[in-house]
């Protein structure tokens, strides 16, 4: 009796065990939880991706052909895991062309790596599968038709097509990616904003705007119109007389910046991390870096129905250089109290005014356009908050968010004195202590 009830009484705790696992396993099912303990963050998607994937109305497909157990097979499951994860509307299925060629002719796939994203008949391909790459296509394939995104040209603006440092390419493909229309605009030969315009775009024009085109973007605004800014120094007159109608005050002066110099860059290129709360700056924690930049201020009683906001600032100890020629002719500079603007300054600041019913005037102003140049787009946050803007701008906040980046992205800045020392760390220190070390040993094993 006594080895029944010692086995009985075993047999009940492993089927009480057996039930608590299955209990586990049940609810691990139906709750999948992951978490990434890598330094990197190599299994967590960026903020957009997640938001994107969140918010999906339709299911989305992706096929992705690669060969069956090889090395991209595999990193391209880990990555859909990863998308399958973040939203049940989102599902994958991994395709090897020469196992099921009939799939393969289905979709049109000539060659290995080629990913196609489906919903509700719309199909997109991306021919490199990596997080920006496959957002991008989600978001392409996701959204009904394009909005028109127009930068004015004939002024000396940042031209489109130039891929050289000073271009906009960058700006362009970027753009293009989000799924929108990108095209320059001739305001002095069409006269007008074409109609279904989502965003006007004057970046860097360094001749004054006829009086004709002036009024153009004037009757775009007054219609909703939504227009971004990006105006260097010295600012064109009209432009500058043009944005003071809406309470935006460009400066004429150019930003120092000393943090720019502990950061190992140059002192015209101010560091901003001031960020004011804004859907375009929401959770935004990147810095941004503007280039032989001008400062904003804001009318403090701004016209009827304006609405002013400032958006990023500079570090307290920057201010604005007045006396440009002085730093052109002899490059120097000195804050002088009472003539030059103390930091913290404006760098980028929102204007937005009621037309009319529901409907609004958007405007963002940069006092710079350089940081959206192919030379600096790419440098920490420039990009984002490019797109962020213009995203705000089209009334597509949903595609507000920090991008994708590389997985080694690991942006080091060093000051003069840390460059210095680090140089005599590892090309004279440790060489040299390697180097005496086997003089050393090989004087010793020679007096022996």
């Amino acid at each position: 009796m006594r080895k029944l009830w010692y086995r009985t009484n075993f047999a009940l705790q492993v089927l009480l065990m057996a039930g608590i696992l299955g209990v586990i396993a049940a609810f691990a099912i139906a709750h999948n939880l992951r978490f990434d303990l890598t330094k990197t963050k190599r299994y967590t998607l960026s903020p957009q991706s997640s938001k994107v994937l969140k918010e999906l109305k339709d299911p989305v497909k992706a096929i992705a052909f690669y060969q069956e157990g090889g090395s991209e097979w595999k990193a391209a499951k880990e990555l859909l895991e990863q998308y399958r994860y973040y939203s049940d509307k989102f599902s994958y299925e991994l395709v090897d062309p020469d196992k099921r060629p009939a799939v393969a002719k289905e979709y049109e796939i000539a060659s290995y790596g080629t990913t196609v994203i489906e919903c509700k008949g719309r199909t997109e391909k991306i021919f490199n599968l990596s997080e920006e790459e496959l957002t991008n296509a989600i978001v392409r394939a996701t959204r009904k038709g394009k909005k028109k995104v127009l930068f004015v040209k004939g002024h000396g603006e940042h031209d489109l097509e130039d891929f050289q440092r000073s271009g906009y390419s960058m700006v362009k493909r970027a753009l293009e990616d989000q799924n929108y229309e990108v095209k320059p605009l001739v305001l002095l030969r069409e006269g007008e904003v074409p109609r279904g315009t989502a965003v006007l775009v004057l970046a860097g024009p360094k001749k004054d705007l006829l009086p004709k085109e002036i009024e153009a973007i004037k009757r775009y605004l007054e219609d909703g119109g939504k227009l971004l800014a990006l105006v260097d120094p010295p600012t064109v007159k009209n432009v500058k007389a043009f944005l003071k109608e809406y309470g935006l005050l460009l400066q004429d002066d150019i930003i120092i910046d000393r943090v720019s110099r502990v950061l190992g860059g140059d002192y015209l290129i101010p560091v901003v991390s001031l960020y004011e709360p804004h859907p375009i700056t929401k959770d935004f924690r990147l810095a941004s870096f503007f280039p032989l930049a001008q400062s904003i201020s804001l009318q403090k009683e701004p016209p009827k129905g304006v609405e002013l906001v400032p958006l990023a600032k500079t570090a307290p100890q920057s201010w604005g250089e007045v006396d440009r020629r002085r730093l052109k002719e002899k490059g120097e500079a000195s804050f002088e109290k009472g003539k030059d603007h103390k930091g913290p300054l404006i760098v980028a600041a929102v204007a937005t005014k009621k037309v009319g019913g529901k409907r609004k005037a958007r405007i963002v102003l940069f006092g710079d356009s350089d940081f959206a140049t192919n030379a600096h787009f790419g440098i920490s946050g420039n990009g984002d908050l490019f797109l962020n803007a213009v995203s705000w701008l089209a009334e597509e906040e949903e595609l507000i968010a920090i991008r994708p980046r590389p997985i080694n992205f690991t942006p080091l800045f060093l000051s003069r004195s840390e460059a210095r020392w680090l140089f005599w760390l590892c090309v004279v220190v440790l060489p040299g202590g390697v180097a005496a070390a086997g003089v050393i040993t090989a004087i010793r094993r020679w007096k022996r």
